[in-house]
């Protein structure tokens, strides 16, 4: 039962999870996009860089780290 917990409270965090930017992994550049309209749909993700030249299915997300400066001051 505690474990059919866990699975809910995963799936809460990605339902309302916002979209991330992504990077490169090579060059960190932001300029990296789905080879294709049919990835992620059809067939599996593959990203490309415009900078390096980067194919692969890998990048990085930067997510937005929440004020902690409340819990701080109290």
């Amino acid at each position: 039962m505690k474990m059919l917990q866990n699975v809910r409270e995963v799936f809460k965090t990605l339902k309302h999870r916002k979209p991330t930017k992504i990077y490169c992994p090579r060059c960190s550049s932001p300029k990296i996009h789905l080879t294709s309209s049919f990835d992620m749909w059809l067939t599996p993700q593959k990203y490309i860089c415009n900078d390096c030249g980067y194919i692969g299915p890998i990048v990085m997300e930067l997510e937005k780290e929440e004020e902690k400066s409340e819990d701080k001051n109290a």
